[in-house]
């Protein structure tokens, strides 16, 4: 439970990071890049096998490792728009939805059991997510950016979904750190050749407050899947559990964060969500 707790704060964060990230005008495909170094560079710090570079494109769970990376950094640039466009709570609630994703493979795939108070626990979940995020003037979505928080749902649900079949088949408990920075290391590629296609003819200029807002961004990233893939080993939860508690978790967290970092004021709808949110979490745990 810890390593779940502690990847659901580092996974706040990153909402946090990304709302201050319109505040002082960083430039967000930069900073992500940098943010992605840096969660390589952490990775690579936290390992204590003895894998080296060259043996990690032979690691069963390398291609899957490279298609996570360009995943992530779509869906993370995704997230990023979403908030700064519709809001924090648009966002978190397109991604903590795609629980219903890793959920449906969870019991699909590996067989896992969900009883019927649990799966109350998870719809009750689900709606505890709308409420508690929402806010009536958050949702003014324009025919120009409507496809925003589809396409983070799909890609958060996706991503959620690929890291467990990944580390129930292919990835050891020793190669978590490895296999994470493989991972970020992809993403901050991509990230390169992306904006190095887009600005072919341009010249590209990096400033210093997107060099912080990378860094301040990719310790938590890092750290948000590390815990998450040390949550999923756990014997006393499933899959379904883990991703449950785990995404409704971080929207109450964001919201906290939000009423104390922002300001941003809760309805009795909020209010009501929130506790739906605590009732969810304890009928997944228990049963």
């Amino acid at each position: 439970m810890i390593d779940l707790a502690l990847s659901v704060l580092f996974s706040s964060l990153i909402f946090v990071i990304f709302k201050l990230y319109k505040r002082y005008q960083i430039n967000t495909i930069h900073a992500i890049i940098i943010n992605y170094i840096t969660a390589c560079l952490v990775g690579i710090l936290f390992y204590e096998g003895q894998t080296s570079i060259d043996d990690i494109p032979y690691k069963s769970w390398f291609i899957g490792s490279l298609c996570l990376g360009v995943l992530f950094i779509l869906v993370f640039n995704l997230m990023a728009r979403t908030s700064q466009q519709l809001g924090v709570s648009v966002a978190s609630v397109a991604t903590k939805m795609s629980l219903v994703i890793p959920v449906i493979l969870g019991v699909w795939l590996y067989n896992e059991s969900l009883g019927i108070i649990k799966i109350f626990g998870i719809l009750l979940a689900l709606t505890a997510v709308y409420f508690s995020s929402v806010k009536k003037s958050n949702l003014e979505v324009r025919s120009n950016n409507w496809y925003l928080p589809l396409f983070v749902f799909l890609g958060s649900g996706i991503i959620d979904g690929s890291i467990k079949y990944l580390e129930e088949y292919h990835v050891g408990q020793n190669e978590f750190s490895i296999f994470t920075s493989s991972v970020f290391a992809t993403a901050a590629l991509t990230g390169v050749l992306f904006i190095t296609v887009r600005n072919f003819k341009t010249q590209v200029r990096w400033k210093i407050r997107d060099l912080l807002g990378g860094i301040a961004l990719g310790v938590p990233n890092f750290f948000s899947i590390y815990f998450l893939l040390r949550a999923l080993q756990s014997p006393q939860l499933n899959s379904a559990s883990v991703f449950t508690i785990n995404n409704v978790a971080i929207v109450m967290l964001s919201t906290l964060f939000g009423i104390v970092l922002f300001r941003e004021n809760l309805s009795p709808k909020n209010w009501i969500g929130i506790a739906m949110a605590v009732i969810s979490i304890v009928l997944v745990i228990i049963f």
